[in-house]
């Protein structure tokens, strides 16, 4: 038996060698030994000796191989993983807030040890919105974020037909956004990427989709915000099963956004721990009967000059498993405020046209619904939330 390689596989085999072990024999002489101790065609007796030796240098040329191959991704792509951040850069800390009635005391070993992959998470962008000419026209920009889930194509869809639109509305630009981590399932990212060229409006983390990682998502997009498009004006965040009403939050927006440090949204005050739901955290993690007050996740708006402070926050305090509480944490971090206005209706509203006109957001539409319900209020004529007929 003869081994033969061609000479560009030697020569990286070689550097392979030298970048690893910091020392290896010329390939020329690996070669040499060979024909000298390789079995010959004719079958001729080697010495037992001979044959340890050949042995061992095939052996470390196939682990040079399989070494240089993996490297270079020729028998697989490697998959996505996260990168978590090494203790040694870690700044985030135990925390003592109070809101003036009650104190939250957040133990980050205790935080550490249940949800440690939130704590540590790198956050990694795998696909960004397109940065287009109208991103960066002087028009002041509203960032609808809307959190979705790779599989739920048709609301995103939906959204896209209706509300969820790039387009200029009274003076802003809006800018629709799907904030997305990923799955498992087989053919569903690849989807995500062909929707992301065709509409250029989706944020992707590596990250998997979760409940708990909700949180990941808000202090993945705060990061992102605070790096990425720090001269947005307002945002707007939310899931993707709603009817948004862009004209009526810009008209929100020139009438009550003048606050440079104040959120807006419907506001939940003095909610109780659950212990054994769904939303379960555990006294351990937690020891309060009760949460600082928080904004409802269905949808809210907050202003672009307080992003850097929400940022700041969110590096400093451990990283809550339930993403409404653990943006409440981040807006008590960070000493901003908020204004209530129900007009988000986070827990449905039956439906009227011009109702519809005046609301801000109407959470839990799926996707057909929402498409009758936007036709229907865009041929309304009302006045101040009543019909005109």
């Amino acid at each position: 038996m003869t081994v033969d390689i061609n000479e560009e596989m030697k020569g990286k085999l070689q550097k392979t060698n030298a970048n690893n072990s910091g020392w290896a024999p010329p390939l020329g002489d690996k070669r040499q030994n060979l024909d000298r101790v390789g079995v010959s065609q004719t079958y001729r007796t080697v010495s037992m000796g001979a044959i340890v030796r050949r042995r061992s240098l095939i052996g470390a040329m196939l682990v040079s191989l399989v070494i240089f191959v993996t490297r270079n991704g020729i028998l697989y792509r490697k998959p996505i993983k996260h990168e978590p951040v090494m203790p040694d850069y870690l700044t985030r800390e135990s925390a003592t807030l109070s809101d003036g009635q009650n104190t939250y005391h957040l133990n980050m070993s205790q935080f550490q040890s249940d949800f440690p992959h939130l704590q540590t998470y790198k956050c990694s962008v795998k696909l960004t919105p397109h940065r287009q000419q109208k991103m960066g026209n002087p028009k002041p920009v509203l960032m609808m974020a809307m959190k979705s889930h790779p599989r739920s194509t048709a609301r995103r869809q939906a959204a896209r037909r209706t509300w969820a639109r790039e387009e200029e509305v009274d003076g802003f630009w809006v800018k629709p956004i799907f904030l997305i981590a990923k799955t498992e399932v087989s053919g569903q990212m690849e989807l995500v990427a062909l929707e992301s060229r065709e509409f250029g409006d989706i944020l992707q983390w590596d990250f998997n989709e979760g409940h708990h990682n909700l949180s990941l998502k808000e202090r993945c997009f705060l990061e992102w915000l605070d790096s990425e498009v720090p001269e947005v004006k307002f945002i707007f965040k939310g899931d993707d099963d709603e009817y948004v009403n862009p004209r009526t939050v810009v008209r929100y927006v020139k009438e009550h956004g003048s606050s440079p440090l104040t959120l807006h949204g419907n506001l939940c005050a003095n909610y109780e721990v659950f212990r054994f739901t769904k939303y379960a955290i555990s006294k351990t993690l937690y020891p309060n009967d009760k949460y600082p007050s928080f904004l409802s996740g269905g949808g809210f708006l907050f202003p672009g000059t307080s992003v850097k402070y929400l940022h700041e926050a969110a590096q400093k305090i451990p990283v809550f498993p339930l993403d409404d509480v653990y943006f409440g944490f981040l807006v008590l971090a960070a000493n901003l405020t908020y204004r209530h206005d129900s007009r988000f209706y986070v827990l449905g509203l039956t439906f009227n046209a011009c109702k519809y006109q005046e609301a801000l957001v109407v959470h839990g539409i799926e996707p057909e619904r929402l498409i009758q319900i936007w036709t229907e209020v865009q041929r309304a004529q009302c006045q101040g939330g009543q019909s005109r007929r």
